[in-house]
């Protein structure tokens, strides 16, 4: 635990511990024998204590009422919003100095690796809901700092739905699953939501990054991640930066089909969670970079927007992503609810060196995250709970309060003070943490700035910054959601919403919906506004599959030389392989020799859970193959998830019988056969620089797969 004595404001500060290091007092092994809280030894813990072998059980069994009172207990409020999460430890290193910006200490020495813990969250659904549901997601990181916690609260979408903090209930409200009958769970697809939307035009912009590809990511591993606002850095002489924050992820943003979404949520509730735990385990550490949008107060006032207004992004054509530093998490938590549950995130803890601006959502946020931490974690003191304390000394007057940990030494808990010889002092100014003396005048009123209300332009802009495939995306997202709404006229006021952004966009939903559009048309290819390129997803990354998963279809009799060559090329790449067959335990080959070992069925791990499919050769392997069902729809369900399939020799068969192969006509992009033989070093590179490229959404023929 942090030293309870006094510190002198005068020391330098102490040198960068790890966190999990400082968690280690706090980790208790199974020990040898079973004792109560107290310490008692327990001899029976399967019965309790009554009047005679079949009399009533006594009140005096303190064991019991010990042990049911604790399980009793052992909930505490879920919160009201990013509830299901999950987290992992690791560390962020700067780059380079950034001083000319910030004195924050963490972000001045490349040599320094401060300790973070991560938080991955949905926002709409509880704990029990599902992992891969259309929602925004968190993706908040605490920096245990040398000068205190930092909280990065981030989502992976850069705006909100809304300007004022003021709003925030009501649209939580509206979200929710409906008050009357609790219904549905995880989901926006309902009347409360999307009439809440419909009368609010400032979500326009945010709503078209959550019917995106944006809000159903590949894995956590391969999302952005953004502070939503404007913050401040303010160097050692006080000169200010406007900054937004942007984590970039080094695999690239990638994204499930919503069909994937949807059988992912019944098949692997769990499947986020379990993608982050299993890479962190077999040692593929996720990464990002730390990237900042530095502005000065000078060019804000060139922007045509309000940089206050956190319904808007900075186009990265007009502000670039500085990249300043890499963030690795190589750590799981040893016990969820001690550490991701009890993880308590603010965004208004900051260190020196970072400052907040008068943007009103984040203002309201400043008061509401204390707030909710107060009733969730039992009080004041839910900063002594070992994963939320810093590594540098704490100190201060605060006593008592519910879960005091600390034991106080001496007389004195007030300052200023003689008695303890004025001990602790106020830190010197170049020390603690100084308010950024904005000047700010004006009347009391309740309004909005003039500036603030443009909803439509830059919905528009991320509609145009869009490809085709991602297009289509959208269009079947808002068709799909407003299709479970069962009140025609806010499916109609959504739709004329939708009219203000593009008239495209308003008239193919309008189709799907069997609704005449009314009015003006709406804005179209000829109205001035320039698309942002950077926010397409397609073809983010680097061309790495390292972590892709990719299945290997096969049965008894298949060619082993050639399964063994490709899972090889594809592992040596830095892809995950795994062999499905019909049934568990040993594949014999076809060249005879030991099996190789079978990893699941397709009933276990269907192709929802895979970025690619190959299907070696072996005409033994191939009857197995075609004459199982869940196999036929394992390689079509791939396909028309528009992912990377490969086949060789007589799995080719396979691919043909299912229609995605056909006679004298050339294959789908992404669609690698080696007809006459077994799979060969071409046809592993082929198949490697496909699944690079993720998926290939412009199959014309995917929707007359039956799958």
């Amino acid at each position: 635990m942090n030293s309870s004595k006094p510190q002198d404001a005068d020391v330098t500060p102490i040198q960068a511990v790890s966190k999990v290091a400082e968690l280690e007092p706090n980790r208790e092994a199974p020990a040898a024998m079973l004792t109560t809280n107290q310490g008692v030894g327990i001899v029976d813990n399967q019965n309790t204590l009554k009047a005679g072998t079949r009399g009533p059980s006594l009140l005096e069994d303190f064991i019991y009422r010990e042990k049911i009172t604790h399980f009793d207990h052992e909930r505490i409020p879920e919160r009201v919003v990013h509830a299901r999460g999950h987290g992992a430890h690791g560390y962020f290193q700067v780059y380079e100095s950034l001083a000319p910006y910030t004195r924050a200490h963490f972000l001045q020495d490349p040599a320094v690796r401060t300790p973070v813990f991560v938080r991955f969250s949905t926002v709409q659904g509880s704990r029990g809901s599902a992992d891969t549901v259309r929602d925004v997601r968190g993706f908040a990181t605490k920096f245990y700092t040398q000068e205190g916690i930092f909280d990065l609260v981030a989502n992976n979408i850069p705006v909100f739905f809304i300007q004022d903090a003021i709003k925030f209930p009501d649209l939580v409200h509206a979200l929710k699953p409906e008050p009357h009958n609790e219904v549905p769970q995880g989901s926006t697809a309902h009347d409360t939501f999307w009439d809440y939307i419909s009368v609010t035009p400032e979500s326009a912009h945010m709503i078209m990054w959550a019917m995106s590809d944006r809000a159903i990511p590949r894995s956590n591993r391969m999302m952005e991640g953004f502070g939503v606002h404007t913050f401040r850095l303010v160097n050692a002489e006080g000169v200010s930066t406007f900054v937004k924050f942007h984590w970039k992820p080094l695999l690239g943003i990638h994204g499930l089909s919503w069909d994937e979404a949807q059988t992912l949520a019944g098949r692997d509730p769990d499947f986020h969670r379990r993608d982050l735990w299993e890479a962190i385990e077999t040692g593929n550490y996720p990464e990002w970079e730390l990237g900042l949008q530095l502005i000065t107060e000078e060019d804000m006032d060139k922007l045509d927007f309000d940089l206050l207004d956190s319904t808007k992004i900075i186009p990265e054509e007009i502000i670039p992503v500085k990249r300043v530093g890499k963030m690795v998490l190589n750590r799981n938590p040893d016990y969820f609810f001690g550490e991701t549950e009890q993880v308590a995130f603010h965004i208004g803890h900051v260190v020196p060196g970072i400052d907040f601006t008068n943007d009103p959502l984040l203002q309201g946020r400043l008061f509401s995250y204390t707030d909710t931490q107060l009733l969730r974690l039992g009080g004041p003191n839910f900063h002594q709970i070992p994963i939320n304390r810093p590594i540098n000394p704490v100190y201060n007057n605060q006593r008592d309060g519910f879960h005091q940990h600390r034991i106080y030494t001496g007389r004195v808990a007030y300052e200023p003070n003689t008695l303890a010889g004025g001990l602790p002092k106020e830190a010197p100014p170049e020390r603690g943490f100084v308010t950024y003396p904005d000047a700010e005048s004006g009347p009391k009123l309740r309004d909005r700035s003039h500036t603030f209300m443009d909803h439509y332009t830059q919905a528009r802009m991320f509609w145009l910054s869009m490809t085709q495939p991602e297009q289509d995306h959208i269009v079947e997202a808002f068709s799909f959601e407003l299709g479970r709404v069962e009140t025609v006229t806010v499916r109609a006021r959504i739709v004329t919403m939708l009219q203000q952004v593009d008239a495209t966009l308003a008239q193919r939903v309008a189709d799907n919906l069997g609704l005449a559009l009314e009015g003006q048309p709406g804005p179209t290819a000829s109205t001035e506004v320039m698309p942002s390129p950077a926010l397409s997803m397609i073809g983010t990354g680097n061309g790495t599959i390292r972590t892709r998963k990719v299945a290997i279809l096969a049965a008894d009799g298949v060619d082993v030389d050639g399964l063994k060559a490709m899972k090889e090329g594809l592992e040596a790449a830095g892809a995950l392989t795994k062999i499905i067959s019909v049934r568990l335990g040993g594949l014999v080959g076809a060249q005879g020799g030991p099996g190789l070992p079978i990893d699941a069925t397709p009933k276990t791990m269907p192709s929802v859970m895979f970025d690619a499919v190959f299907v070696p050769c072996g005409p033994d392997s191939l009857e197995v193959l075609k004459a199982n069902g869940d196999m036929l729809h394992f390689v079509m369900e791939a396909y028309k998830h528009c992912k990377p399939i490969a086949a060789a020799g007589y799995g080719v068969d396979l691919l043909r019988m299912t229609g995605i192969v056909q006679d004298g006509v050339p294959p789908q992009d992404g669609v690698l056969l080696a007809e006459k033989g077994g799979a060969d070093k071409a046809l592993a590179q082929q198949f490697v620089q496909a699944i690079g490229m993720h998926r290939f959404w412009m199959r014309a023929d995917k929707m007359q797969i039956p799958a």
